[in-house]
């Protein structure tokens, strides 16, 4: 007999809740397959089973807190079909009186097998984004569990628009009365309590208003020449690099620019002492099924735009999937964050304590603006926005790092030049 442990959960962290059994008591598992899912302050994390066999004992429940070594079941030795072969067989007369019993034997099949897997929470989060129902979609995770990627995919074969952008930028079509109709039955009111990741994100959140001076100063940037630059080269850039060129890598490479003039936004108060940082671990925020996190793309200084768009892509489907470990969610000496993508036009972003600067990228929108000789066109302008901390960065030093960025997005070749 093994037994399942919860594993270490990394530094600072010695408590996780138990999110979700992925199998049953009675269940055959494979050695290393996932079999529980854990939830802690930081990330959602998944328990292997140590060997294979027959998950005989559930412990700990969904819902449960555990500590580091905590026995959150058992496994015995065999297969999941032992029992089943060592029963004795029916009757022949049992046979006799149900002749239709062995047609559907082979049926308990695939359907109660299906419904019994439960799947990851990404997954169930995007089915409810979607309006869809479990038997809509074909999983083809383990044990035909469906997967937030099955999900996509399906959405994407019907035409839909993805769940983040169907909310911001679709109406419910005048036609259809179904679709806007109150739900039909169930309580006026729900309480759920909240999970773990979701109550540090609160208490992170709210911690940081209340220690930080925070202030937030605008610029506005005309995103044409990048989004020239982009058109002209995302080809070229996918084919050799074999990742798209997106917006992200230009204000990566912008920020760590105006870091490097502009100290005290890439420092933290510890104390009565201000540590200025000479390293640039950016943070970039992703909206996730369970939450915000704010994974860190370390050593941008030294990153290529391509090494840069692969990191932020990997550190992104990652964290859709609960897959980042604690190494990658913690540091970070500034943070990026892009409301742009939900149609945010405007928003005071709040600091990602203890760090003391915060960027957010908006929607970009045709504005009529005034060029230099006084006639007015039609361009794609982004709303930017800083948060800072007013204890250790002055108005000045703010908006004089704002207008860097807006000064490199809008002349692309200064992050070329390091000017």
């Amino acid at each position: 007999m093994a037994e399942i442990k919860v594993p270490t959960l990394g530094e600072s962290v010695s408590e996780a809740t138990v999110a979700q059994w992925l199998k049953k008591e009675g269940d055959a598992v494979a050695a290393d397959e996932p079999i529980v899912e854990l939830e802690t302050d930081k990330v959602t994390l998944e328990v292997n089973a140590p060997e294979a066999g027959v998950i005989s004992r559930i412990i700990v429940a969904e819902g449960e807190n555990v500590e580091v070594d905590a026995i959150l079941g058992e496994i015995s030795a065999g297969a999941a079909n032992d029992s089943a072969a060592a029963a004795p067989a029916p009757a022949p007369e049992e046979k006799a009186e149900e002749p239709k019993a062995e047609a559907p034997a082979p049926a308990p099949e695939v359907q109660p097998a299906a419904n019994d897997v439960k799947d990851g929470p990404a997954a169930t989060k995007a089915l409810a984004d979607n309006n869809l129902s479990r038997d809509e979609v074909e999983g083809t995770g383990r044990d035909g569990r469906v997967t937030k990627a099955d999900v996509q995919e399906h959405v994407e074969k019907a035409g839909s628009t993805p769940p983040t952008q169907a909310v911001s930028t679709h109406a419910v079509p005048s036609g259809n009365v179904a679709a806007a109709a109150p739900r039909a039955s169930g309580p006026r009111e729900e309480r759920v309590k909240m999970t773990r990741l979701r109550q540090a994100i609160a208490k992170h959140l709210k911690n940081a208003q209340d220690t930080a001076a925070m202030l937030t100063t605008f610029n506005e940037v005309d995103m044409g020449a990048v989004m020239d630059l982009r058109k002209e080269y995302k080809d070229h850039f996918e084919k050799k690099h074999g990742v798209k060129l997106g917006f992200m890598s230009f204000f990566v490479r912008a920020a760590v620019q105006a870091l490097k003039e502009f100290p005290a936004v890439n420092a933290e108060i510890q104390g009565d002492e201000i540590i200025y940082k000479n390293y640039y671990d950016i943070g970039v925020a992703v909206s996730t099924p369970q939450g915000l996190v704010v994974p860190v793309l370390r050593n941008c200084d030294a990153l290529s735009m391509a090494a840069i768009e692969s990191g932020i892509m990997d550190l992104g489907l990652r964290a859709r999937d609960g897959k980042l470990g604690m190494e990658e969610m913690t540091g970070g000496t500034f943070t990026i964050t892009n409301g742009g993508i939900f149609g945010s036009m405007l928003s005071t972003p709040i600091l990602n304590a203890p760090q003391s600067g915060i960027l957010g990228m908006h929607n970009i929108v045709q504005r009529p603006v005034v060029m230099k000789d006084g006639s007015i066109e039609a361009r794609p302008i982004m709303y930017l926005a800083l948060s800072y901390d007013h204890r250790i960065i002055d108005g000045k030093e703010a908006v004089s790092f704002l207008v860097r960025i807006k000064q490199a997005i809008e002349d692309p070749q200064r992050l070329l030049l390091d000017l």
